[in-house]
């Protein structure tokens, strides 16, 4: 057998244009990812802070924590805790994206 044969096949160069499609794809698919995960983070906070807030606090106003009724709560403070807790969420998550796909900042 000779080298260079189907034992150790030879890398073979792929065209520019190629790689600017593979790299392009690659792009798409980083931005859907990422898409998908702030509106995943969007669709948390919505549900904290209209649906819970507003619309279910009636509801929620007979369970109590911390003394007070949880619709108020929400309305009030659970809607700012959810977002920040979404905000340190979405870094670490965006950060294993980038590693995920090549494209992390050092």
């Amino acid at each position: 057998m000779t080298r260079g044969s189907a034992g150790n096949p030879k890398k073979q160069p792929i065209s520019p244009q190629l790689e600017r499609v593979i790299e392009m794809s690659k792009h798409a698919s980083y931005w859907k990812a990422n898409l998908r995960l702030v509106f995943g983070c969007l669709v948390v906070w919505f549900l904290a802070s209209f649906v819970f807030g507003i619309l279910f606090a009636e509801q929620l106003n007979g369970i109590r924590l911390g003394g007070y009724k949880l619709g108020f709560w929400f309305s009030q403070q659970g809607s700012i805790y959810t977002f920040v807790a979404l905000t340190f969420f979405y870094a670490w998550r965006a950060n294993k994206l980038d590693q995920e796909f090549g494209v992390r900042e050092d």
